[in-house]
């Protein structure tokens, strides 16, 4: 009967988009009984009825016990049966990957966090072998039949054009688009999106918001991106590549960008740079926590956990590195609100694992940067979701893509 369901949706038609809708409902509603449904989708409630009865029978609606005492006969609350499908995510970082699996009712049930593949940009090819690969095992790991995992999103950094599947800067070397590879691969359908929007998805439904629906997200990670939610919607742009803020000509340096230009803002603001500026401190022999692990390991020992820790740890060169780094990202954040006008502004990725030590001068810049009547009554904080937000917020898009209405 699900097969049969299945098909129905993809197929599209007036039944298969109330149905779509129905199902919407439950996912932002939980439950109710069929009267409440019919008022809310402005249909009978014999229509109503017959679709609940059909979606019952393909096992996606369950009852789920009958309204309280309110004399004469109780009705039946109806919801989403949380065991009916599943939706996986996967969160491509440079060396790692993370995993989640959510069910119909959003929840996350298994998880595989800090998978190592090979970093994205030395060996493309066989990092995407070994996504694939690693992917697939998962699902087989999983306590569920995998028949039932209904989509996948991958969640990939840089130039990504979720409407046609192609990524045109990471696993951009074949002709066929990338998430039809995947799909081949893994052996279930699959979306792919940009890493940056699929965290403000997901910290947009599951994270900070209490009720703001224009937001602004700030990816701080390896590279530098931004997610914007106006009015409750996430906009992609003209081609899914809306947000690339780390691209933004911002600096009159020698700097080459991963994009092949020079002077891109996340040459200066990022990880990245980062990174190089501790190491190249550490050359020059400054004081750190970290330059005894430098002098033995070299450059490959000061990745970005090494230097987080280094901050919790008070390491005077990192904190001041880092903010160095926040006072320059908060004025673009200005920049940006000047723009916008958000109710919020959330910072997330690795970098905010550093919480107030990269928020303050974030906030310090912001407030000499910004209009006084533009930034009145927004709020800057960091993610609530961490490291989770980007395969949350991806196991959400495989969910809302598969109910989006077809024409």
């Amino acid at each position: 009967m699900l097969t049969a369901f299945l098909a129905e949706l993809e197929k599209g038609g007036r039944n298969a988009q109330l149905k779509k809708k129905i199902i919407t409902y439950y996912i932002n509603n939980v439950t109710s009984p069929i009267p409440d449904l019919a008022r809310e989708l402005d249909l009978s409630v014999p229509t109503v009825t017959k679709l609940i009865n059909e979606m019952e029978s393909a096992g996606i609606i369950t009852e789920q016990g009958k309204i309280g005492n309110r004399g004469g006969r109780r009705p039946c609350i109806y919801g989403l049966n949380p065991a009916s499908g599943y939706f996986l995510g996967v969160d491509v970082h440079r060396d790692h990957i993370n995993m989640g699996l959510m069910n119909f009712s959003g929840e996350i049930i298994e998880e595989d966090r800090d998978v190592a593949v090979p970093p994205t940009d030395e060996n493309p090819r066989k990092t995407l072998d070994a996504i694939a690969d690693r992917a697939k095992e998962f699902l087989g790991e999983c306590s569920i039949d995998t028949s039932l995992v209904l989509n996948a999103c991958m969640s990939i950094s840089g130039r990504v054009n979720p409407r046609t599947g192609y990524s045109y800067s990471t696993f951009s070397f074949a002709e066929i688009p990338l998430s039809e590879i995947l799909s081949g691969r893994i052996g279930v359908p699959v979306v792919i999106d940009n890493d940056t929007r699929c965290m403000t998805y997901g910290e947009y439904l599951r994270g900070c918001p209490q009720g703001e629906k224009n937001i602004l997200f700030i990816n701080i990670s390896w590279g530098l991106g931004m997610g914007i939610i106006m009015n409750g919607i996430i906009y992609e742009g003209q081609s899914g590549y809306a947000g690339e803020l780390g691209h933004v000509a911002a600096f009159d340096n020698e700097i080459m960008c991963h994009c092949g230009k020079k002077g891109c803002l996340e040459t200066e603001v990022s990880g990245m740079a980062l990174q190089r500026r501790v190491v190249e401190s550490l050359r020059e022999g400054k004081n750190s926590i970290l330059a005894e692990q430098f002098e033995k390991e070299g450059e490959s020992a000061i990745t970005l956990r090494a230097i987080i820790d280094a901050v919790a740890q008070e390491d005077l060169l990192c904190i001041d590195l880092l903010e160095n780094i926040g006072s320059q990202l908060g004025k673009w954040i200005a920049g940006m609100m000047n723009i916008f006008n958000p109710q919020l502004v959330i910072i997330g990725g690795t970098l905010s694992q550093t919480h107030d030590y990269l928020l303050q001068p974030v906030k310090l810049a912001v407030n000499k940067y910004t209009l006084r009547l533009v930034s009145q009554g927004s709020k800057i904080q960091c993610s609530k979701l961490g490291e989770k937000a980007g395969v949350i917020g991806a196991c959400l898009i495989a969910r809302n893509r598969m109910l989006a209405e077809t024409d």
